[in-house]
């Protein structure tokens, strides 16, 4: 995985589901999955992040067994098409999942549920000794968008990050293994998805790497006056700008060209801030 410092990574969003909010049944065909894969790399993807079960609000759950029904062929295709060193995130709050990708070749673990719902799930990463997303989620997703509620959304979020991440590292994972999510539109009114938006350095100043995943939610889709979030491109570019500002790691996207786009943009103004800044400084 390249050096998370210099610049945000790109994680594509490989959902193999039927009912995730923006892509449900597009990629469920094995084959299709992994062409879809192929071309996200190609247009520039860092790592692919693979999930076999919905998390969009008011989604059924999926048994363990059928996410991996879903998973692992589209793994064992990828992994024997790709070099061997490239990252392969699984999309899971299951342990036994994870696990099950992990022997497949899967590197990294994206848990929404920021290991709270299988405990099992911190122990795997650090024995596994591969990164591990842990997300904040208010409620689960059947229920969360029924009515979040914070006092103070930006404060209350990182606290409960910061906890999981302390937990963690007491079952032995890494501090460099551990990546937060501040869970954009998970158990958030669009108030709160903007605070954390606008407030992401909060969470860069962490200890940690940061991952933010805003891609085409549907707050975005009430800002812009859009019904289908396929169409919220624009908007989503617009996070990733931001995101690269603030000096997030990692952007959890669907559309890697146009997000690279905004991302290398941003990246150069950033650089360029810092240049004009160093140059403005007077000698001694």
């Amino acid at each position: 995985m390249r050096d998370l410092a210099r610049s945000p990574l790109l994680m594509g969003i490989l959902n193999v589901t039927p009912d995730s909010f923006s892509d449900g049944g597009a990629f469920a065909d094995v084959d299709r999955a992994v062409t879809h894969a192929m071309d996200m790399i190609d247009q520039g993807a860092d790592i692919i992040d693979i999930g076999g079960e919905s998390t969009r609000p008011g989604a059924a759950r999926v048994s363990a067994a059928e996410q991996l029904q879903r998973v692992l062929p589209v793994l064992e295709m990828l992994k024997a098409r790709l070099p061997a060193q490239y990252p392969i995130s699984i999309d899971t709050t299951s342990a036994e999942v994870a696990a099950g990708a992990i022997r497949q070749g899967a590197t990294m673990i994206n848990d929404v549920s920021a290991a709270t719902e299988d405990a099992a799930m911190l122990s795997l990463a650090a024995d596994a000794g591969l990164p591990l997303v842990m997300m904040h989620m208010q409620g689960e997703p059947g229920t969360m968008q029924d009515h979040p509620q914070y006092t103070d959304v930006v404060a209350e979020v990182k606290a409960y990050l910061l906890a999981r991440a302390e937990a963690a590292m007491a079952a032995g994972v890494k501090a460099e293994n551990i990546i937060i999510d501040p869970g954009i539109g998970f158990g958030k009114t669009k108030q709160h998805n903007l605070h954390l938006i606008a407030n992401l350095q909060e969470f860069v100043d962490t200890p940690y790497a940061v991952l933010l995943g805003a891609s085409r939610k549907r707050f975005m889709g009430s800002i812009c006056d859009v019904g289908d979030s396929r169409e919220l491109l624009g908007a989503t570019c617009a996070t990733t700008a931001l995101a690269t500002s603030a000096g997030v790691a990692i952007l959890r996207v669907h559309d890697i060209k146009h997000n690279r786009q905004a991302r290398d943009v941003a990246l150069a103004l950033k650089d360029c801030s810092g240049e004009t800044l160093l140059a403005r400084r007077p000698p001694g």
